[in-house]
Order: structure tokens, then sequence, then C-alpha cells
């Protein structure tokens, strides 16, 4: 169990990271309802796409899709795109700990 928690809190810690470098603050990573928000506003430039988590079949196409989105945002190849869809749990951690800097390629609306 304590293994277990020390992933659960090395995951935070790489997500707070994450949005601290896309400018928002860490607090929303560990928000439950705004972090998925959040994380589609880093990725698509607008968080309203989280909504269509809420559509069967769509939730699927949407997840991946944030996946890919999240590498793109973040300045990084399609074959990042595919380590974070398979094997997120060395990949996230890569984006967050290692120098990829945050590209604002949309406009945002916060």
């Amino acid at each position: 169990m304590i293994f277990v928690l020390a992933i659960l809190i090395f995951y935070l810690a790489c997500s707070w990271i994450i949005f601290e470098k896309a400018n928002m603050p860490g607090i929303y990573s560990i928000i439950p309802i705004v972090n998925i928000y959040c994380m589609y506003q880093i990725a698509f430039g607008n968080g309203l796409y989280a909504l269509l988590l809420l559509v069967p079949f769509v939730n699927v196409i949407m997840g991946i899709l944030l996946m890919f989105k999240l590498a793109e945002a973040f300045g990084k190849s399609f074959l990042f795109g595919l380590g974070l869809l398979f094997l997120s749990f060395i990949f996230i951690p890569i984006l967050a700990f290692g120098n990829a800097s945050y590209i604002d390629q949309q406009k945002k609306f916060y």
C-alpha cells in the first residue's frame, strides 16, 4: 500500500509540473473535474472539449487524441504521443522533468 501511495504522489508531482509548465496553477492538477478541463485546455486550447468525454465511444477517441495533442503542445513528435498513449507511466515523467517547454500554438480561453 505504501508503494501505491508513493506512485500516486509521484504521478501527482508530474502532473503538477506539467500544469506549471503550461502556465497554469499546479493546484488545478489535484482538483478532480478541473484537472481534466485544464488538461484539455492545455492540449486543445479549449477545455470544453472535455465535455465530449461524456459521449460514449467518442470519449475513447478524445482520450487518444489528448495524448497526441499534449505531445504536440509541448513540442514533441508523433512518436512521443504514441509513448504517452501506450507507456504513459514512463513518458509523463519525461514530459514533466525533461526539457520540454509549452508551445502556445492556439488561443487560450481563460
